[in-house]
């Protein structure tokens, strides 16, 4: 049984910072989102920069990285952003594993519990046959599989929160990466504009070249 109450403080422990960690507004906070949506294509991201300079939430952080490196191509400039988006989305699934070990382990140990609790009720039958009383044996049994229905008791609420905060972290990584690509197409729009203008150039006339006519010579 102790095996399984240190699972149940540690699954309470998880679910409980995965609460507070995944909330919005500490990944996505309204107000980078907000001026994130407002920026102007080939406007001044200043204010943004400001912003995100002092914040310590997942989009934060990217958005820094992003707006780090605009003198950059806009090729590595992105290979960069998904380098940093890879490294959130690794924090933002920290303790995730450890529920999944819960999961797993949980059953099993209530289920070894239970065995040896069984094991242990027919020894002691074994040995005093004769004297052996049918409640305490009943007793026993019921002691012995109530290690199974508290493993079980602490695996299927740990599946359920596994399964929601990935679901999150999905939804919240997915979010991301919108405004993030929205925003750097907005920071490379001048530049791509200037581009295409300088690759076009101004259009030069070709002057067709005029038939030549040739010359007969008279017959004799």
């Amino acid at each position: 049984m102790w095996p399984l109450l240190a699972c149940s403080i540690v699954s309470v422990t998880v679910i409980i910072l995965r609460t507070l960690a995944l909330r919005e507004k500490n990944v996505l906070p309204l107000t980078i989102e907000s001026e994130m949506e407002r920026l102007a294509p080939g406007a001044n991201p200043e204010r943004l920069f400001r912003i995100v300079q002092h914040d310590a939430s997942s989009l934060a952080r990217i958005v820094r990285v992003a707006l780090a490196h605009l003198r950059w191509p806009r090729s590595e400039n992105v290979e960069t952003v998904q380098t940093r988006a890879r490294h959130e989305m690794v924090r933002l699934e920290k303790g995730l594993v450890v529920l999944e070990v819960i999961i797993g382990i949980a059953p099993l140990i209530g289920l070894i519990g239970t065995v040896s609790g069984l094991v242990h009720v027919f020894a002691s039958l074994g040995v005093s046959a004769t004297s052996a009383d049918p409640k305490l044996i009943a007793r026993g049994i019921s002691e012995a599989l109530n290690c199974t229905v508290f493993g079980l008791g602490i695996a299927v609420p740990s599946l359920v929160a596994f399964v929601y905060f990935s679901k999150k972290v999905e939804v919240l990584s997915v979010e991301m990466e919108s405004l993030v690509t929205d925003l750097l197409s907005k920071c490379y729009y001048g530049r791509l504009a200037g581009a295409r203008s300088k690759a076009q150039g101004p259009a030069q006339t070709v002057t067709p070249a005029q038939p030549t006519t040739p010359e007969i010579a008279p017959m004799a």
